[in-house]
Order: C-alpha cells, then structure tokens, then sequence
C-alpha cells in the first residue's frame, strides 16, 4: 500500500534552509551582482572573478547639454505681416517676364549647411521662372527658424530688394515642392539661436544650378 503523505519539514529544517538561501544570496549580491551592475566591489571578489568588466559607467550630460534640453529655444510668434520683403517695397517688373522656352537641365545634390551657435546664414539655388525643384532638410532634430523665400533677378539690384517668403516658421525638418514664379535665387535662410553649431543637411532634385559661395 502506497503511503500519500509526503514527509513533513520540521521548523529547524525549514529555518535553516531560509539562512542558507539567505546567505548565499547575499554572497551572490556581493561578489557578482554589484560588481556587475553598478561598479561596487567591497571584498575586490567582481575583479578577480572578473565581474567588475562587465559593469559600465552611464555618460553623464554635461552642465551645459542639460540647460540646452531643459531650456526650450525662446520663438516669437510669426504673422503673416513678417512674411516677404514688406508692403513698402514693391514687386519688381522683371518678377513678371515670360518664361523661358527651355529649363535648366535637371540634377540632384545633397549640401551640408553649418549654421553657427546664434547666427543666420543662406543657403539659395539658381532657377528659371517655371522651374521646379523637390526638397529636404534636416537638422538631426535641432531646431531653427528658417524663411524659405525668392529674390527676384534684377537688372539693377539695390540694398532693399523684393523678396518673396514660400515657407516662415521653427523646425528640425522640411520637405516640400518648389514652383517658381520668377527667375532668380531661391532658398533658406537658416537661424540658429541655441548655443551649439547646427549642421542643416539638404536634399534637391530638379530644375536649378548652384551658387558659388562667394
């Protein structure tokens, strides 16, 4: 006959196998799991077993990467007023001369744009009237203020020529179509108001030439 009764721990047994389990966790905690995880080796048992190498340190951001991220770029409010070169100057003739017969020839480019820590700069292309072009840009997730706008050709430029704004506003990131309406320089005008340089990376495809940088 098949006893069913398993056999019964005493308390002395169950108090002792407690301590052991006790015990070796400890040991375990000490010689393994804080040399391993977070770099705390009290007995030197993590380096000589070889533990401590498995422990790495997390990078602490500098004083000034925290400000920069705890410290959101201060934007005006843009209205459409501040959009182009102005009601006081007015459109040019030449914006309104017949397109050509033939458009530049199509290509492609890819142009890294350094903007430096609270400084502006351009970035434009050459386009015939009715040229097209497809474009983005980015900024690995820094913001700028950008003004996508158009300068007409001038026979006779001066010190306060049109200009035509397509896109104002605060991003990291843009893609869009361009048509032009007149011929001249089309493009950017980056701002960067935080405190690090910000490379802006461009992608174009289309109807254009580029600029020398003077």
């Amino acid at each position: 006959m098949t006893n069913s009764n398993p056999p019964v721990l005493e308390t002395k047994q169950l108090i002792k196998a407690t301590l052991i389990a006790l015990i070796v966790g400890i040991i375990l905690l000490i010689t393994t799991v804080l040399p391993a995880e977070y770099g705390i080796d009290p007995l030197g048992t993590g380096k000589l077993l070889g533990f401590s190498r498995l422990y790495q340190p997390e990078e602490e951001a500098s004083t000034a990467e925290v400000s920069a991220i705890t410290q959101p770029i201060s934007r005006r409010v843009l209205k459409m007023e501040n959009a182009g070169s102005g009601p006081t100057v007015l459109r040019p003739k030449e914006a309104d001369d017949p397109a050509p017969e033939k458009q530049l020839s199509e290509r492609q480019d890819s142009i890294q744009v350094k903007v430096p820590a609270g400084k502006g700069i351009e970035y434009k292309i050459y386009m015939l009237k009715y040229g097209k072009v497809k474009y983005e840009w980015n900024t690995n997730k820094e913001t700028v203020f950008f003004d996508f706008h158009g300068d007409v050709k001038l026979k006779k430029p001066g010190n306060n020529d049109y200009f035509e704004s397509y896109t104002v506003g605060y991003s990291d990131n843009m893609i869009g179509t361009l048509l032009t309406s007149f011929e001249g320089k089309h493009g950017w005008y980056f701002q960067n108001k935080g405190k690090k340089d910000i490379t802006v990376t461009i992608r174009l495809k289309g109807q254009y030439s580029l600029i020398k940088p003077v």
